[in-house]
């Protein structure tokens, strides 16, 4: 019987050795995680505090060709602007619903309700990227009537908008 009690309480110490064990290295992944965490959000706003962007009613061009709006897109900011999957820009017209979005053609088949980049002003230093100082040439395909203003929201959520 004696040994019976000793193996009990050997079991019983490994079991709590175990659980000690899996507590712990939980709550240690659980605290890395919250930090790294915390640590991608700071990043996050620091970059959107570096990100601005302008435009300027005098870069709004009507061309001939009907349905087409080009504008430029300054980088006032130190971030550099690449993400142009997850720009969206939006038109206002006041004689329809409101607001307009548009979603970025890469390639540029010029397909209604798409924005596509036409060109970068000075490209040097990141090719197809949007530099601080640099600017660049957008083109929206919009559908009926002319739009009165444009947004362009950045993939942080920095927006710059204008009226025509």
């Amino acid at each position: 019987m004696a040994a019976a009690e000793i193996i009990g309480t050997a079991i019983g110490v490994m079991l709590l050795i175990i659980i000690a064990y899996i507590l712990t290295g939980s709550t240690l992944i659980s605290a890395e995680t919250v930090a790294n965490a915390q640590k991608d959000l700071t990043l996050l706003n620091e970059a959107r505090l570096r990100t601005s962007i302008s435009l300027s009613k005098s870069d709004i061009i009507y061309p001939v060709v009907p349905q087409d709006l080009y504008f430029n897109v300054t980088n006032n900011g130190n971030e550099v602007i690449s993400d142009f999957v997850h720009i969206d820009i939006y038109t206002y017209n006041s004689t329809t619903s409101g607001f307009q979005y548009y979603s970025y053609d890469k390639y540029d088949l010029g397909n209604t309700g798409n924005w596509s980049i036409i060109l970068f002003y000075n490209d040097f230093i990141h090719p197809n990227q949007l530099d601080p100082g640099e600017k660049m040439r957008v083109r929206v395909k919009f559908p009926g009537i002319t739009p009165l203003g444009v947004q362009v929201v950045t993939n942080n959520g920095v927006y710059a908008s204008v009226i025509v």
